[in-house]
């Protein structure tokens, strides 16, 4: 029962922790970010918004950057706080912009994301990441 209570944590679980959250988080987000690669190499008009007046084409492959490549990146813990900056914005954008004028329940989604994103870019990958592997073998 003191367990419960107590604050200390042995740096291991973090790193098992982050382990999982990464791979939970990209395969997660890989749903969203494959259908919308789909949709970009279909061939078909590309119907998207465009919020920033850089085309509908241009604002959807920003978007399979975000969605696809980055989670792939965090998902093998490579660049990982690098890659979790184009998908904060992302989520920024869908909870404050698109989904702006509707209720908390579907913006709530990217918040979750949001916080999951930021807990990476605070804490790292972690042990258990590429990134790890690549700074243990050189002198940065």
């Amino acid at each position: 029962m003191t367990n419960l209570f107590n604050t200390n944590y042995k740096e291991a679980y973090v790193d098992v922790w982050l382990l999982i959250l990464r791979i939970c988080v990209a395969g997660f987000m890989l749903t969203h970010g494959t259908s919308k690669l789909m949709k970009l190499f279909s061939g078909n008009e590309i119907e998207f918004l465009d919020i920033f007046g850089i085309g509908a084409g241009t604002t959807l492959a920003l978007v399979v950057f975000s969605e696809f490549l980055c989670s792939v990146l965090i998902g093998i813990g490579l660049a990982t706080r690098f890659a979790t900056i184009p998908l904060i914005i992302t989520m920024l954008v869908a909870a404050l912009y698109i989904h702006s004028g509707e209720p908390f329940g579907k913006k709530e989604l990217a918040f979750l994301y949001l916080l999951a994103y930021f807990t990476i870019l605070i804490l790292g990958s972690g042990k258990y990441s590429m990134d790890y592997f690549l700074c243990k073998t050189k002198s940065f």
